[in-house]
């Protein structure tokens, strides 16, 4: 049978506020979130002996194929779905791992929409996003990798129609693992954040049609709690956030979700270009792309 092929887009969080700690130890978020251009690609080839093959220049960061979240994806479809037909999945992976853009749940959504298809379980399907809710917390925005205000603990979804925003995206090639970073944030269980009500009073995003500049404007008063925390651990991503801030045309610079890749958002693809390439060479072992988030 002819290979499935499904894009996994990285995703940033345009803005990221942590609310509170539940009892649960859980934290409640709220963020914006985007999808960029730059994108790992999974096939699947039905009928195949079911297992996870991953090449690509970022293979080696994946860690072992039992714990990656394409694996734990399908097996947890296949509990949910009698008969579920599987196949082979071949994941070519170019995005950085443990970077804040959601690559390895951007990668276990594409598997979940490559077995939908497969089996002809229609997209809007709720064991899609069950599933997607249990194995992971970026999962169920990446199913339909669109821009959202994602709340909850990422399992409350509002659509955006987010404009078109040329960007260049930048990781240390450093990777910070989400735990910690919420650990360094110091919430206990059932705390809450001073001023969370004032923050969700505050917030009016731009009405459908609403132009890029409506938007910068908008998130400029935005954040990303993360942030801070991060850097206490990874000082490098402040490097970052200023070799961002210092290259010419930028509209906006910060940190996606727990780190470390920062990005950064112009008003013209040619500007995002000319940014990408001063980045690069200043700093040859840093991963770089110029991108869209939409």
């Amino acid at each position: 049978m002819t290979p499935l092929a499904e894009i996994a887009r990285a995703k940033v969080n345009l803005t990221l506020r942590v609310l509170g700690r539940r009892p649960d130890g859980y934290h409640e978020l709220e963020s914006v979130v985007a999808f960029a251009g730059v994108a790992d690609r999974l096939t699947l080839e039905p009928g195949s002996i079911d297992g996870l093959t991953v090449t690509g220049p970022r293979a080696a960061e994946c860690g072992e194929v039992g714990d990656n979240l394409v694996f734990r994806a399908a097996r947890a479809f296949g509990e949910k779905v009698a008969g579920l037909r599987s196949g082979h999945f071949t994941l070519d992976k170019h995005l950085p791992a443990a970077a804040g853009i959601g690559g390895g749940s951007a990668d276990a959504a594409a598997a979940l929409r490559l077995l939908a298809a497969n089996n002809a379980i229609a997209f809007d399907d709720k064991r899609i996003m069950d599933v997607a809710r249990a194995t992971g917390a970026d999962i169920s925005a990446c199913v339909a990798s669109k821009a959202c205000i994602m709340t909850g603990v990422g399992e409350n979804l509002t659509p955006l129609n987010l404009p078109p925003m040329p960007c260049v995206l930048v990781n240390p090639r450093v990777s910070v693992a989400t735990k910690d970073v919420f650990a360094a944030l110091g919430l206990k269980p059932g705390q809450l954040r001073t001023g969370v009500s004032e923050v969700l009073e505050a917030i009016a995003w731009p009405a459908p049609g609403a132009s890029v500049d409506e938007w910068l404007d908008a998130l400029a008063g935005g954040i990303n709690d993360l942030e801070a925390p991060a850097i206490r651990i990874q000082p490098v991503i402040k490097d970052v956030l200023s070799a961002l801030h210092a290259v010419q045309g930028v509209r906006l610079a910060r940190m996606s979700g727990s780190g470390a890749t920062c990005f950064a958002i112009f008003s013209s693809d040619a500007e995002a270009q000319r940014a990408a390439t001063v980045i690069r060479d200043g700093h040859p072992n840093w991963w770089v792309e110029a991108s869209v988030l939409s």
